[in-house]
């Protein structure tokens, strides 16, 4: 059975008119010191009875401690990852400026073999990136997904 995502990637234009990007930095020991590759839209698992979209902006709601924006959302479209799952990804463009990230927590024995349960942020950052600094930070599976967001600007800007 496959496994599936939602989740959202804002966008804005920054006073350079160069394309930013909100992704977050996952959470929990695995994710503590990596940076390259280690980002992710906010998006998460959701039921095959579920709207995708209504599932995207409740994961975003969960990862951001605030409500997606009540903006106008396109759907980018579906993107298999390496890992099998596919991502249901929407774009909206919106100057989002939370007062603070707080996502919700997930259970992990840590460390592995203790027998002690933590709980870690799914995100433990999240902040605007212009493009070419997102496509470093991504996980590379999601790359795909900055693709189709930056195809859509530019068959709609031209």
């Amino acid at each position: 059975m496959t496994v599936r995502s939602a989740g959202i990637l804002l966008y804005r234009w920054n006073p350079a008119a160069q394309l930013e990007v909100w992704i977050a930095h996952m959470g929990g020991p695995f994710w503590a010191r990596k940076d390259a590759h280690a980002w992710s839209i906010p998006k998460g698992v959701y039921p095959e009875d579920e709207d995708p979209l209504t599932a995207a902006r409740r994961e975003f709601t969960e990862e951001m401690g605030t409500p997606a924006p009540p903006a106008d959302y396109i759907r980018l479209g579906e993107f298999r990852q390496p890992s099998g799952k596919i991502i249901t990804a929407f774009a909206a463009e919106w100057d989002f400026r939370p007062g603070q990230v707080v996502s919700n927590t997930f259970p992990l024995e840590w460390p592995k073999g203790s027998g002690v349960i933590q709980h870690f942020p799914e995100m433990d950052d999240a902040r605007w990136f212009e493009e070419p600094e997102a496509r470093t930070k991504l996980v590379k599976g999601q790359l795909t997904i900055l693709d189709a967001l930056s195809q859509h600007l530019r068959d709609n800007l031209s």
